[in-house]
């Protein structure tokens, strides 16, 4: 479909604030446990994986490629009218994103399918993470949520009609997405061999490996436990990845405590978006796409 070009008036209207539902639902702390499932998703898809591949550190640096994941969706949806600038820096990065895929054609990252796909891997996890393990989103706050992301999927220059008008409409697109263009990928096959192996942080010094291998092995589990039982089984199968009742229900127990402890989190567990901005000012100001209020304030990167 033909972007529209908006005004800047219309871009302001579409950044979100403390009374929109994203900003209550999509940072809270148990959204950890959706993040290699949001990245399966997207990987899965034949134009990423290449993209990946061919311009991405993920291999050799997943940790830095974690943060400005998250400090990229912290800015849309916590950064008010600095989502705007935001969201046309991330733009004009992908127009450099392009190559051949292992098939011989080419590929871009702003096809239109391909980078709306991206967006909404994105809304699923958040509503499938709160479904799941966080339990305080009604059907309601669901299409609310999925609007204000159809707003900034707009101030990403997304086309009208690349993705569902409304979140009622959209599990036919994504199951179809699933079904016809997802598969195991060589980038799909480094996010799961990296959900296995966690790297060790680059902050902690080298001698600390067998420590970090052993530490790490429990919220491992967990986070592998959690991706593949949200996949859709149809995927879960074609990435090879194992399941059976056994996972199915310590998937099920561990989403079961997780929502009972909904009432008792402190609300900066809930919504850590802006504390997660304050602590990232700095490095954020020093990437491609941080808006211009955060080089001004933030002096130079350490």
């Amino acid at each position: 479909m033909t972007r529209t070009r908006l005004t800047s008036e219309e871009a302001r209207a579409l950044t979100l604030g403390p009374d929109s539902v994203s900003w209550q639902h999509a940072s809270d702390i148990r959204g950890f446990l959706g993040a290699g499932y949001a990245l399966l998703l997207q990987t899965a898809h034949p134009t990423v994986s290449s993209g990946v591949r061919d311009h991405s550190e993920f291999r050799a640096e997943p940790w830095q490629r974690l943060y400005r994941t998250l400090d990229y969706v912290n800015l849309t949806v916590y950064g008010g009218e600095d989502a705007v600038e935001v969201t046309r820096r991330l733009r004009e990065m992908h127009k450099r994103i392009k190559g051949v895929n292992p098939d011989g054609s080419r590929y871009h990252a702003l096809e239109p399918e391909t980078y709306a796909w991206v967006q909404a891997t994105l809304v699923r996890a958040v509503i499938d993470v709160n479904r799941w393990f966080v339990g305080s989103m009604t059907e309601r706050d669901h299409e609310r949520l999925y609007q204000e992301w159809l707003g900034l999927a707009r101030l990403l220059g997304i086309g009208a009609g690349d993705l569902p008008p409304s979140w009622a409409e959209f599990d036919e697109y994504f199951d179809e997405m699933v079904d016809s263009k997802l598969a195991r990928t060589t980038s799909a096959v480094d996010v799961l061999d990296s959900l296995a192996r966690p790297a060790r942080p680059p902050v902690l010094p080298r001698w600390t490996e067998p420590l970090w291998r052993a530490l790490s092995f429990p919220a491992s589990y967990v986070l592998r436990l959690a991706t593949t039982g949200l996949l859709p089984p149809v995927l879960r199968e074609r990435l090879g990845l194992r399941w059976g009742p056994m996972r199915e229900r310590q998937l099920r127990a561990l989403a079961a405590l997780s929502r009972a402890c909904t009432p008792l989190l402190p609300g900066f567990l809930r919504v850590t978006g802006p504390n997660y901005l304050r602590a990232r000012r700095r490095y954020i100001a020093a990437d491609e796409f941080a808006p211009a209020t955060y080089h001004h304030h933030s002096g130079s990167p350490g």
